[in-house]
């Protein structure tokens, strides 16, 4: 059986096959074939297309809408040197990383069109990605027809954090119109509580973890006994962590004062979506690899972005640490997660004080 899964984030497109048989592997199974477009700007992606026999392309895409670049991406999976199918009939089904489930959706659910109209209407929680999500699936159906189609919630894994958890300290009204914390990054987070207690080779019914997924979204997660019961984005992705474009928490007040000044709803988005993070306090980009290579020469304002990534990072790993009530193991995921060693050093210094181990 060929399973196609497609995830949109915010700024890249990842897409993966596997074969899979009636009996699922104990340990991940490795893609037949994977691609990745990472998105320079709003019309100009980088493609990267590998196989499990070693081919590899890659592509820059120009003046071309996420549509038209996801279509070209499928079309490498049965046509040019990275074909592994010989035709898109060739898929069984597709699985569809969807961001915000909203209170409507506490599980994986076959696509329907009362599942597609309740993505398109949360899309205004989640505008950078329920739009892309639900644009793959149309695509989808273009494409393949009625091919069974899944959509595996982010906000799932975080649906049963503890009302104080969840709950916003405002009118109790807000409660009665769902406004609460829902928790992104869900499939991340359930995935890597399970992998690091395989790898601790302990039961993960009885670890306290704290699962830090650091992209371009960032977000942490106190996971207790398998379960989210803490988590830092909100009633949308914006919350919590400073990232790579977004704000992440700030001072409500701010935000008054700016309409005061004129500034619009819109402008608002614009500016804590896009403009700030990593690239608005560098100026320079999201990119964490080119904000060390602007420390290293020098460049004062990527010293101060680092500085208060790190701060921020640090000072939510406490928290989610007081919600476990202690912690077994920090578990790192995501671009930087993953690859900036220099932040899981710095994570992992603060936390001596533990007696933990790097």
């Amino acid at each position: 059986m060929n399973i196609l899964v497609l995830n949109a984030g915010s700024s890249s497109q990842k897409s993966e096959l596997y074969a899979l048989g009636e009996v699922l592997p104990a340990e991940p199974p490795a893609p037949l074939w994977s691609a990745q477009l990472d998105w320079q700007d709003a019309d100009t992606a980088q493609l990267t297309v590998k196989t499990a026999q070693g081919d590899r392309l890659e592509q820059e895409l120009k003046s071309i809408s996420r549509s038209e670049a996801l279509s070209q991406v499928l079309s490498t999976l049965w046509q040019g040197s990275t074909q592994v199918i010989s035709n898109p009939q060739a898929i069984d089904g597709v699985g569809h990383r969807v961001v915000h489930g909203g209170q409507d959706y506490r599980e994986s659910v076959l696509v329907t069109p009362e599942v597609k109209a309740a993505i398109a209407r949360l899309s205004s929680l989640a505008p950078n990605h329920n739009p892309a999500n639900l644009e793959g699936i149309e695509l989808m159906e273009q494409l393949l027809g009625d091919i069974p189609q899944v959509a595996v919630f982010d906000t799932a894994f975080h649906s049963q954090i503890p009302a104080a958890a969840a709950t916003y300290p405002g009118p109790y009204d807000w409660v009665e119109q769902g406004i609460r914390r829902y928790g992104f990054h869900g499939i991340s987070h359930q995935y890597c509580a399970h992998r690091a207690a395989q790898l601790l080779e302990r039961d993960l019914a009885e670890l306290r973890l704290v699962i830090c997924h650091l992209g371009n979204g960032c977000s942490l997660s106190a996971v207790k006994g398998g379960h989210s019961i803490d988590t830092t984005m909100g009633f949308t992705p914006l919350d919590g962590l400073m990232m790579g474009t977004r704000s992440g928490a700030v001072d409500p007040g701010i935000l008054i004062h700016l309409m005061r000044q004129g500034y619009t709803a819109d402008q608002l988005d614009q500016v804590l979506n896009k403009g700030s993070g990593l690239k608005g306090i560098s100026g320079l980009s999201h990119d964490w690899r080119l904000i060390e290579q602007a420390i290293a020469q020098g460049h004062e304002r990527a010293k101060l972005a680092r500085e208060m990534y790190l701060h921020r990072l640090k000072a939510h790993i406490g928290a989610m640490i007081m919600s476990l009530g202690g912690v077994d193991a920090v578990v790192f995921t995501a671009g930087i997660g993953e690859h900036a060693a220099s932040v899981r050093a710095a994570v992992g210094a603060s936390l001596e004080f533990l007696g933990g181990q790097n």
